[in-house]
């Protein structure tokens, strides 16, 4: 027997039931102080609410949820909302001031919050009057027209963001010219296209998360991180992973975290070295993309190679002491439920993972789309991130149960010499080339002091730089666009503590990329003369970027 208070269900995705040792009891109480100031707090609003209420003077609200014209025009409902927001910062009140562990209480305010924001009254027809009004002022047809995308999404089996029929691979996304020009098992190579006379020297391989497909780097052309790079006169290689179906019968079932480091980056890196003639790269790893890059040029440098001359982690983990939203996910009995499913064979769904990713951020991912699309009767705008991040993959259980017991619930990869992988000891500190760390200040998924701490484990020469928004905003910021800022350190600049760097740190307008770039191009060699030709012998070009694998979508 277990008590629980909330997990993430094999089945159905999330469910709000954490697992806790047997015969543990939460503790439900509260400070008499703290829940006499909550009560008192909550009295004195509800008869606030409701004498501005009977005076006709409730306050319109900011609150997204509320914020259209229906709800001030409607005192009824709008006072329904004061009441609702009132209710809803008291449970969380109750539960910041509960003598809760910390990780105990992260779970009790994730649930909490969950249901909280499920539980909105802008969530529900009858509850919701900018729906209602809608539905009287169209004669009904929104709610026909609400009906169908709700029957539509049933059998998709999740909720449309965008309008997906407005794009398509390799004709307004992912469209930077370029090769396929070796594939396994596991990913296939694209190289890019020059689009400049001459060429640094040396090559960089890009390393996407295998969870999502490659083409959040190669977006639409004004804000492709890829076009920019080769417009900068860099030679770009990049990795498309390969999204493995579950009625596949094939090795991918079996595949592991080694397996992807193997036969995937490394195997990767050979290739670029051998298609460019260059005896070092330059890579990037992305997201979980960075962590395997890390992992990887560990295994190099603990068989006495070192392929790689620099490189850059954009938004990575290495050390997971702190990981951030996912944290209410991890624990022992997750470890084991998932290892025994699909430990030694099968596949984490692409639907289950953005699902729960999706649920990190209920009201913007979830609520939002139920009330437009089902309550409201509306078609999603066209949004090439939004038709990206519907667009998962599936993952490997052997990879992911390794990935998920070892980096988020014992955090061993930092540590050195305590894991193997690909049958060598693996050391970080024995990474000792120049490295670019970036991070997002508002990342809810890699918190940018877990990405500072990486300063820590590498031996090289490092660089550290902050940049605004979040996990993809943060990252795909086009200097075009000229929008968001970003953080530099200063010469005196402390790479050990982050707080520390973030005091002594200067803000920059704009986009970072420029100044990666300017920090890239002093580890890219001379330039010489772009390529007339993708490949080389025996690698030789097998399709047009954007590739196959990349179309494949998950079911």
């Amino acid at each position: 027997m277990q008590r629980r208070i909330g997990s993430l269900r094999a089945d159905k995705g999330l469910d709000l039931n954490f697992p806790f040792p047997e015969g543990w009891v939460p503790p439900a109480s509260l400070p008499p102080e703290a829940l006499a100031k909550i009560q008192h707090d909550f009295l004195e609003g509800w008869q606030r609410i409701s004498k501005d209420a009977a005076d006709g003077h409730l306050t319109p609200l900011k609150d997204r949820r509320f914020a259209a014209p229906a709800w001030a025009s409607s005192p009824p409902h709008l006072m329904m909302a004061h009441l609702y927001l009132l209710s809803a910062e008291a449970m969380s009140r109750m539960v910041s001031a509960s003598a809760a562990e910390p990780d105990v209480k992260n779970r009790l305010e994730f649930s909490i919050s969950q249901w909280l924001d499920a539980l909105s009254p802008a969530n529900f027809l009858a509850t919701n009057p900018e729906a209602q009004a809608a539905l009287v002022d169209s004669g009904g047809e929104t709610l026909v027209a609400g009906m169908q995308n709700l029957l539509s999404d049933l059998q998709k089996g999740r909720i449309t963001q965008t309008d997906e029929t407005k794009f398509k691979l390799g004709e307004n996304v992912a469209t930077t010219p370029g090769s396929v020009v070796f594939q396994n098992a596991y990913f296939q190579l694209i190289q890019y296209a020059p689009s400049t006379p001459t060429v640094y020297q040396r090559p960089i391989l890009l390393v996407p998360p295998c969870i999502n497909k490659f083409y959040i780097l190669d977006l639409q052309p004004e804000n492709s991180l890829v076009r920019y790079l080769v417009e900068q006169g860099l030679t770009v290689f990049l990795m498309s992973w390969r999204n493995p179906l579950p009625e596949e019968s094939d090795e991918m079932a079996q595949a592991s975290w080694d397996d992807y480091l193997e036969h995937g980056i490394l195997k990767a890196i050979e290739v670029t070295q051998t298609i460019s003639k260059q005896p070092q790269i330059n890579a990037l790893g992305f997201c979980v993309g960075g962590t395997m890059l890390a992992t990887a040029l560990a295994v190099a440098a603990a068989r006495g190679e070192e392929p790689v001359a620099a490189v850059t982690m954009l938004t990575a983990m290495v050390d997971f002491h702190d990981t951030g939203s996912l944290g209410v996910f991890v624990d022992e009995q997750h470890a084991k439920l998932r290892e025994g499913q699909i430990g030694q064979g099968g596949f984490m769904s692409a639907r289950e993972l953005g699902s729960t990713f999706s649920f990190l951020r209920p009201n913007e991912l979830v609520w939002n789309y139920v009330v437009s699309n089902y309550l409201k009767g509306e078609t999603p705008v066209a949004f090439d991130l939004l038709f990206w991040n519907s667009d998962g993959t599936n993952l490997p259980g052997p990879f992911f149960t390794w990935y998920f017991r070892h980096t988020y619930l014992e955090n061993k990869l930092c540590q050195p010499n305590v894991l193997t992988s690909c049958g060598v000891p693996i050391d970080m500190r024995k990474v000792k080339i120049p490295a670019f760390i970036y991070a997002s200040r508002e990342d809810h998924i890699v918190p940018w002091r877990s990405a500072f701490a990486t300063l820590s484990l590498f031996s090289g020469d490092k660089t550290f730089v902050l940049g605004a928004s979040g996990h993809i905003a943060g990252v795909i910021n086009p200097p075009a666009k000229n929008k968001r800022s970003y953080w530099v350190g200063t010469s005196k600049a402390d790479l050990k503590d982050p707080d520390k760097w973030d005091q002594q740190s200067v803000e920059k307008p704009g986009s970072w990329w420029p100044t990666w770039v300017e920090w890239l191009s002093t580890h890219s060699g001379k330039r010489v003369r772009a390529p007339k030709q993708a490949g080389r012998a025996p690698y030789q070009v097998l399709e047009e970027a954007p590739g196959s694998y990349v179309k494949v979508r998950a079911v």
